[in-house]
């Protein structure tokens, strides 16, 4: 297949590369039907991987929790993102990897303890959450009334597709004009939002959930940042009224890294811009990306060798 073909993205599919729109899974799996999938996320941002090794392992970790153990070494995993973003010649993508129950064999129970896990991947073009206009102005977020999937039911930090809350208070952000929602918990403290983790800070302290959402990659880059900068940092529970007072909120995910806000259930802050602190962080971890941190350069000579 001409390697045009692949210009708007790349798939691996159960032992196969072609296309992102020829990518699919059958509608009898329990991938589509029971949500039976776990995954996770990797950046690349001018022709290197960011942290891959860091998601590798988180991807692991997640199949672990689901029982999933797929055919694919973690060798052949790290072969097969950077074949996708050979075959796309993409620069700067969003690369999914996923492991996904398929349907049981004719004669086996309908139980996912019979049922085989493969492996999908693919890359398209970078996907900002935050785009450029929203990152300049600052997030305007709203603390939804849709509570998040407790962890007894779901575990937050094996990547997952239960995105049901997720869903629904982003329609709540829809109708209160905000842009994300953040989630709380039964308790009333703050979890994270549709696809990142969030961070409030108060008198100079840095503070983001100790419980109830993912231990994000970029929000251990955070950890790191404050470290380097000299921020104090606390991991711990957050209470909704803490973060609706705070000085500064951030969001921070890998389609788009550290996203700073400006508004929270309407209310400004730093008038209505991003905050000080915020914008620090962001700078320094952009610079540090552009000086090679964490990175794992893409062979993109995989592409000829598979054409």
């Amino acid at each position: 297949m001409p390697l045009d073909a692949y210009a708007a993205g790349a798939a691996y599919v159960d032992g196969r590369y072609m296309p992102v729109a020829e990518a699919a899974i059958p509608v009898t799996h329990f991938g589509w039907r029971r949500s039976d999938v776990t995954y996770d996320v990797v950046g690349v941002w001018e022709g290197s991987f960011f942290r891959l090794d860091d998601h590798l392992t988180r991807f692991a970790a997640s199949r672990a929790k689901l029982r999933m153990t797929p055919d694919e070494s973690e060798a052949d995993l790290r072969a097969i993102l950077n074949r996708v973003v050979a075959l796309s010649g993409l620069r700067s993508a969003y690369v999914s990897m996923e492991c996904v129950r398929g349907a049981p064999a004719p004669g086996q129970p309908r139980h996912p303890a019979f049922v085989r896990p493969y492996v999908v991947a693919f890359a398209i073009p970078w996907i900002w959450l935050a785009p450029p206009e929203m990152m300049a102005r600052g997030m305007h977020l709203m603390t939804s009334q849709t509570l998040r999937i407790p962890p007894e039911s779901v575990e937050p930090r094996a990547k997952n597709f239960h995105w049901g809350d997720m869903t629904r208070a982003q329609f709540e952000a829809l109708e209160a004009e905000a842009d994300y929602a953040i989630l709380p918990d039964r308790e009333g403290n703050v979890t994270e939002g549709p696809g990142f983790n969030v961070f409030s800070i108060t008198g100079g302290v840095v503070s983001t959930p100790i419980r109830g959402g993912l231990d994000g990659i970029t929000r251990q880059s955070v950890m790191e940042l404050c470290e380097e900068l000299g921020l104090p940092l606390e991991v711990r529970a957050i209470p909704v009224a803490e973060l609706q007072a705070a000085d500064e909120i951030f969001a921070c995910t890998t389609a788009g890294g550290i996203m700073p806000a400006s508004r929270i259930d309407g209310r400004r802050m730093n008038n209505d811009r991003p905050g000080p602190i915020s914008m620090r962080l962001h700078d320094r971890f952009w610079e540090k990306r552009a000086e090679g941190w964490r990175a794992t350069p893409v062979d993109y000579a995989a592409a000829t060798e598979m054409a």
